[in-house]
């Protein structure tokens, strides 16, 4: 179950092959691909305010952390080459605190039995896009609801002020 403290781990490359959208993308420029990924998951981080981490398969050397928009809960991390996003993301589940807080979203069957055995709860990509789709209709109705009450604030303070 998802609560304020959720730290949503993506497989991003299973999730990039996953959605229509972001599969035909990645045929073209899998950059970009990411790139779109990490967009849609950041409503998550924004709205629901999660603590969000998208595990990208290997390159280079390294274990690269990238922060996401200068967020501290949002990360984007590339696997050293040799090593697997599960790996990583076995060991995230593995290693923290509360494992129950942990939401692991991909496709992959053994992933979801191994995190799940670690405490961890699942999610597949289609449910992970409905949960975007509900922060970003949660964002914007609350957008809505600050535009309309400024626009009445305006329009009050307009006509008490006789201009």
């Amino acid at each position: 179950m998802a609560t304020a403290t959720t730290h949503l781990l993506v497989d991003g490359s299973n999730i990039v092959q996953a959605w229509p959208d972001t599969r035909a993308l990645a045929r073209r420029d899998r950059e970009a691909a990411k790139a779109l990924l990490l967009r849609k998951v950041a409503v998550l981080h924004d709205v629901n305010a999660w603590r969000v981490t998208v595990v990208f398969d290997g390159r280079g050397d390294s274990l690269q952390v990238e922060s996401v928009g200068g967020a501290a809960e949002f990360a984007c991390v590339h696997t050293p080459a040799g090593t697997t996003a599960d790996d990583v993301i076995e060991r995230l589940v593995a290693r923290a605190a509360e494992p129950a807080a942990c939401l692991v979203a991909t496709a992959d069957q053994p992933e979801r039995s191994t995190v799940e055995s670690a405490g961890a709860a699942w999610c597949a990509p289609e449910e992970l896009a409905r949960r975007i789709e509900a922060a970003d209709t949660r964002s914007a109705r609350a957008v809505g609801r600050g535009n309309a009450d400024n626009e009445r604030g305006w329009r009050g303070g307009r006509r008490e002020g006789g201009a």
